[in-house]
């Protein structure tokens, strides 16, 4: 574990953003005066490179109308394949494994439809109890479309302590009655990062396909889904990638399943010189882009184009170095300026294994989030108590850390949260 210089006071902070190689990606946003954002782990903020693809996507709608689909700087009819090559060096894939599409949900029913392929004695899904309950949702329902009982067919691995997962609880719940593993690369709450070499490789020694959401990874973490033999992934753009709300969203397919029939077809799962010969039996395309449904939402695709030309000026590794360090910074600001508060760390306290966010615990941590945000910080909330916080490495500097950690100071030392009542709003 690497470790890092610290000192508690607002000139080193000011230091460490002099010395930041990617503060001037800062320039690039627009971060509000007055704020500070920490939940870019739930909702990127806006990049003017974002900004200026969405705006030339929208004139090429305004002057070229359908012949948007071919002509423009950007067409429209590829620019799924397009963000799928983009995005792939972000998660260690070939630039046909991966395509921009559907919604986080979609595409793990899609997924799901294509894999799960119950037989004999393997019937059962292997999950676990800590994943976001959307990724259960779905898996619940695939269960009862092929007339298996959730119950006792989704089989969710127990945490031993409600933080984090051990692999070697994972491992051994793959037994022979399981046909197909989905896991979190990083969980949502505790930011603990899973070892997805090691767990693929188990799977397969037991012949067992296995995918992975790779929501609170992407953009924050580098991957290899293709180096480890990953059979698929899926995740949303909006976090760590900064695409906006409601961003479409991606999928890996390791491209040894090409030609595997998509579970649930549609025409831009064309072969794309087929797609328009509008015949009924489908020509599947030969790549990732077999795995898409439908019509590609073009506008809320448009950002992603400026967003991860920042990420290829950026790269992963530079934005995965920063992230441990700032992170870190606000792990060691936190346990030298709030002891004796009732705080706790709920991250892993190795930085291989911590993702890009702080999970801070506290029994008030509701009231906690709503005063930070009365103060003009912005955390987030994750029940039962956990504020999340998210130093962004493209526009957080480790001054506002700083900062962010003084204001949280003076609330707790002040009971300024006890105006507040301790439940959640509607959106966390």
């Amino acid at each position: 574990m690497q470790t890092y210089p610290f000192e508690p006071t607002q000139e080193f902070a000011r230091q460490l953003d002099l010395n930041d190689q990617l503060a001037h990606f800062r320039n690039e946003f627009y971060v509000q005066p007055g704020s500070i954002y920490l939940d870019g782990n739930s909702l990127g903020l806006l990049s003017k490179r974002a900004e200026t693809t969405l705006l030339k996507v929208l004139e090429d709608w305004k002057t070229l109308g359908i012949d948007g689909w071919m002509k423009g700087k950007y067409p429209w009819f590829g620019l799924s394949e397009k963000l799928g090559e983009m995005m792939a060096p972000l998660v260690g894939a070939d630039p046909e494994e991966v395509i921009v599409t559907g919604s986080t949900t979609v595409n793990l029913h899609q997924l799901a439809a294509t894999f799960y392929k119950p037989e004999g004695k393997r019937t059962k899904i292997l999950a676990d109890e800590l994943n976001f309950p959307s990724d259960t949702y779905a898996l619940q329902s695939q269960l009862h479309m092929h007339g298996y009982d959730p119950d006792t067919n989704l089989v969710r691995v127990k945490s031993r302590d409600g933080r984090f997962l051990d692999e070697e609880d994972i491992i051994a719940a793959m037994r022979d009655d399981i046909a197909l593993v989905i896991l979190p690369t990083v969980l949502y709450r505790s930011g603990q990062i899973l070892d997805m070499k090691r767990l693929a490789e188990e799977a397969h020694k037991r012949s067992i396909l296995i995918g992975f959401d790779a929501c609170h990874s992407i953009g924050a973490i580098p991957h290899s889904f293709s180096e480890w033999k990953v059979d698929f992934a899926y995740w949303c753009n909006y976090k760590h990638l900064n695409g906006g709300p409601g961003s479409v969203a991606a999928l890996y397919v390791n491209r040894r399943h090409f030609g595997t029939r998509a579970g649930l077809a549609g025409w831009f799962g064309s072969r794309k010189d087929k797609q328009f010969d509008m015949e009924h039996t489908l020509t599947a395309a030969e790549t990732a882009g077999a795995y898409q449904i439908g019509t590609p939402h073009v506008l809320s695709l448009a950002p992603l184009i400026g967003s991860l030309e920042m990420f290829a000026d950026a790269g992963i590794e530079n934005i995965r170095q920063k992230s441990l360090q700032i992170n870190q910074y606000l792990i060691a600001l936190i346990e030298n300026e709030l002891a004796g508060m009732g705080f706790s760390i709920g991250n892993p306290r190795d930085e291989a294994r911590r993702g890009g966010h702080v999970s801070l615990e506290h029994a008030e941590a509701a009231r906690i989030c709503k005063a930070l945000k009365e103060k003009g910080v912005v955390p987030d909330f994750r029940s039962p108590n956990v504020v999340r916080l998210a130093p962004v490495a493209l526009y957080t500097s480790y001054e506002e850390v700083w900062n962010a950690v003084q204001v949280l100071k003076q609330i707790m030392v002040e009971k300024q949260f006890e105006k507040f009542k301790n439940e959640r709003g509607v959106v966390a």
